[in-house]
């Protein structure tokens, strides 16, 4: 459903906008409500990811916590890995 909305903005701004949205070949409204509509959809993934619950195993792991060695050779654990593998 189609709602009617009256903002006021800085004149420069409205010219500016049309401007663009005429380059684009899109009405300013459909630019603005996409606008809109991805700021709120970046809220709720950000709200949704903040009720997730971290591991405590995964919590071990991160780099915040220690997580890879500095010394840590990838090459050499992924050539055992391999060598196990394929045995």
């Amino acid at each position: 459903m189609d709602t009617k909305l009256t903002l006021k903005l800085d004149k420069d701004v409205i010219e500016k906008a049309k401007e663009y949205a005429a380059k684009q070949k899109i009405s300013l409204s459909w630019m603005f409500e996409n606008y809109l509509r991805a700021i709120v959809s970046r809220e709720n993934k950000k709200e949704n990811f903040e009720e997730i619950e971290i591991s405590d195993f995964v919590k071990s792991i991160s780099l915040k916590n220690g997580g890879i060695p500095a010394d840590f050779d990838y090459k050499k654990e992924y050539q055992e890995h391999l060598l196990e593998k394929y045995k």
